[in-house]
């Protein structure tokens, strides 16, 4: 379906995301050759903060749907970048409920069963670097009840790669760090891969992963157990990314046809 423009909205992060969203936006643009493809951050914080580094312009989700809503556009798609379900997401679909301008929503990441298969298959190649070495996915957590999305996850990781792999989450939730760590120390594996189950590698990465002190990293090692890291957030991973792009199709596909011709209520 030509000519409707899709929002992708990221909730956004100060360090490292743009470089993160340019490869996103070169898969997005690619895939949906023929749809204005336009960008929007849900965090308010990061907002501001591209604001005054973009003269002036608010890149947030209802303003650049008054936008098109002004330019005659009788619908978009916006597409989250969440991983899950949860508050940040819900808070989207509120935001965009938008008067002038009909909107379909596309999901975020782990929606449904099949997307947590496409994204065991788009994790293989970290996952079989070396039997020998835990692999832990890290992900920032929540205390919305999508906080079973990580448990889930772990479960479909565990049935096919066994205690290797371990999920955790850096705030809210389960499993917490102690709780992984252990899981890894008495499953018998003396090294272990840090991997972000983050959109990108930013402030998260950098202080709760990798830092010196108190981090992920600090932690496991004070235990005994040697640390490598991954360095890339998933939004690097093509893979990955056609998730989004999938939820996107989706999104479009539910758009009737003859609504296109007529003025948003």
């Amino acid at each position: 379906m030509k000519n409707i423009p899709i929002v992708v909205v990221a909730f956004g992060t100060t360090s490292r995301a743009m470089q993160t969203y340019d490869v996103m936006n070169t898969i997005f643009q690619q895939r949906f050759a023929g749809h204005e493809i336009h960008w929007a951050f849900s965090s308010r914080m990061v907002a501001h903060h591209l604001s005054r580094k973009q003269n002036g312009t608010r890149p947030r989700p209802h303003q650049v749907l008054e936008t098109l809503a002004a330019a005659g556009h009788p619908w978009a798609v916006v597409q989250s970048l969440h991983l899950t379900c949860g508050h940040e997401f819900y808070r989207l679909v509120s935001e965009v409920d938008h008067p002038g301008i009909r909107t379909s929503i596309g999901l975020p990441m782990l929606s449904a069963p099949e997307d947590h298969a496409a994204l065991l298959e788009a994790l293989r190649p970290v996952l079989t670097v070396d039997p020998a070495e835990a692999v832990v996915l890290i992900g920032h957590g929540t205390d919305h009840p999508a906080w079973t999305t990580y448990t889930a996850l772990a479960h479909r990781l565990q049935n096919r790669y066994g205690q290797r792999v371990q999920i955790g989450v850096v705030e809210q939730g389960y499993p917490d760090r102690d709780t992984v760590i252990r899981n890894v120390a008495t499953a018998g594996y003396g090294k272990a891969r840090l991997v972000p189950l983050l959109l990108v590698a930013g402030v998260h990465f950098a202080e709760d992963l990798a830092g010196e002190q108190d981090s992920w990293k600090s932690t496991f090692e004070a235990a005994g157990i040697h640390v490598a890291l991954a360095q890339d957030g998933l939004g690097h991973t093509p893979a990955i990314v056609e998730i989004f792009c999938h939820h996107t199709e989706a999104a479009l596909d539910v758009i009737p046809a003859k609504s296109l011709f007529e003025n948003p209520v």
